[in-house]
């Protein structure tokens, strides 16, 4: 006699964490969000740390008589310098976007289940959202009905998956 081991279905927010989901990569698959905490402090860290490598090398290229080092040290500081305000100001920018499409990723995050059997996801009674889609397709419907699908990562699946034009309810 066999067993059959029935996984049922579980709310998407435990199947990130639960069996399987480390083999199955369902905490990236089914994340309802960009994670953007520290991002800004990260890169300012890592923009400034250049900027003194650069300074360094004016600092050496005056000391030594050395006019390469000097303007080459210059222009790596200062490219350094306002490319790591640019790149904080954008992280700045893709979290206020995150924070502010978070109520509407969760609205459809939350109710949704997630089907071990079939490696599918679904709401119930069929709100906010109706049908059966992959993780992928989930993802992408919910970082795109929030605002922020432009910030998937290059490379994940989600970027770009096929959803169904019927599944948001009163849509069509």
């Amino acid at each position: 006699m066999s067993r059959v081991r029935w996984y049922g279905d579980t709310a998407v927010e435990q199947a990130r964490t639960g069996e399987g989901a480390v083999r199955d990569g369902l905490f990236g698959r089914l994340e309802p969000g960009p994670n953007k905490f520290g991002d800004g402090w990260l890169h300012f860290a890592e923009g400034m740390a250049l900027t003194v490598v650069g300074v360094g090398l004016a600092y050496m290229g005056v000391q030594q008589g050395k006019p390469l080092y000097l303007v080459g040290g210059v222009l790596l500081a200062l490219v350094c310098f306002f490319g790591t305000f640019s790149v904080v100001r954008e992280d700045a920018r893709e979290k206020a976007a995150a924070e502010a499409g978070a109520p509407r990723a969760l609205r459809l995050w939350r109710p949704a289940r997630y089907c071990y059997g079939c490696a599918s996801v679904f709401c119930p009674d069929g709100e906010p959202w109706q049908g059966v889609l992959t993780p992928e397709q989930f993802k992408e419907l919910v970082w795109t009905e929030a605002g922020y699908a432009h910030q998937l990562p290059v490379g994940d699946k989600a970027r770009g998956a096929e959803v169904p034009t019927d599944v948001l309810l009163g849509r069509s």
